[in-house]
């Protein structure tokens, strides 16, 4: 079972203004297309409650599953408090063979602490925040191999990385 990043960050860096800056408004449609593709390849995502609040629905054609607190519920999702490693294992079984890890900050430190990220994808956008909400929320030790870098439209790149275990 293998567990991928895919998040969008400004040229400065963030993802977001603060945790209700919902990125549909500053991301390119290149982005939101390739996130679309590649998230439905994976089939599955997870996500913390205040991105899917953010959101507000669960993605089409895809398993969403949310970290919320015990009782949460929200239509067409499944609730978690599983551990990253708890949680990839229950989909393996399920025969789920990826998972996108679709944010926010706290999620994607959780995932990364876990030592259960196989790759990133970072979409670097034309916008600068100037400050706002860091890929992750503490400080993460991890070293990582450039795969590839592709231009998206006209002024937005992709990065794969592979973590270096």
């Amino acid at each position: 079972m293998k567990a991928f990043i895919i998040a969008a960050l400004t040229a400065d860096g963030f993802i977001a203004k603060n945790p209700a800056h919902t990125p549909l408004g500053w991301t390119s449609k290149e982005d939101k297309q390739f996130f679309v593709e590649r998230t439905k390849e994976a089939k599955v995502v997870v996500m913390g409650k205040n991105t899917y609040e953010t959101i507000g629905r669960p993605f089409p054609g895809r398993h969403t599953i949310v970290y919320a607190g015990e009782g949460q519920q929200y239509e067409g999702v499944e609730v978690t408090q599983k551990s990253p490693q708890e949680l990839l294992e229950d989909l393996a079984k399920r025969e789920f063979k990826e998972l996108a890890v679709c944010g926010g900050s706290a999620i994607y430190t959780m995932f990364m602490e876990a030592g259960v990220v196989d790759t990133l994808y970072l979409t670097v956008e034309p916008v600068l925040f100037g400050q706002g909400m860091n890929l992750f929320n503490k400080e993460i030790d991890a070293r990582l191999q450039l795969v590839s870098t592709k231009t998206l439209g006209e002024s937005t790149i992709l990065l794969e990385y592979n973590v270096i275990r």
